[in-house]
């Protein structure tokens, strides 16, 4: 029998995602908190820290109206939490932007513009040296 590396943090990290995805959804009231996706969820080792990385398709001033709607509604989120999730102890809540999406959204487009490239036509001059479309 083989024992999983499966933290026990990983595993209360992904609950906590589930659980407060669905309070921003379903019980946050204030208007500033809207269209929001819950990415990830990182917890400390000691289960006392959850930095849960959010994302949204806002930006400027509305994404920050909506990371200060989420700030003040954190103490709201760690009660909700408390109630359902039976922890010894209940970790603070500290909501950041999560930037991978569009990072992986910059290096796909990098790449199709590498393929792209790749697939031009290339012709050799006189001497042997390869030419693209646009030295010729």
């Amino acid at each position: 029998m083989s024992k999983t590396t499966y933290k026990r943090a990983d595993r209360v990290a992904d609950q906590i995602r589930m659980e407060v995805a669905d309070i921003l959804m379903r019980k946050i009231k204030d208007p500033r908190v809207h269209d929001v996706t819950v990415t990830d969820v990182e917890l400390t080792g000691d289960l006392r820290i959850a930095h849960v990385f959010v994302t949204t398709m806002e930006s400027g001033e509305a994404e920050r109206d909506i990371f200060t709607g989420l700030s003040k509604a954190s103490g709201f989120v760690r009660s909700e939490l408390g109630r359902r999730l039976s922890l010894r102890y209940l970790p603070d809540v500290i909501f950041k932007k999560d930037v991978s999406g569009p990072r992986g959204d910059r290096i796909m487009r990098l790449l199709d513009g590498l393929r792209e490239e790749s697939e031009q036509p290339e012709t050799r001059d006189s001497q042997g040296r390869e030419q693209g479309i646009a030295d010729s």
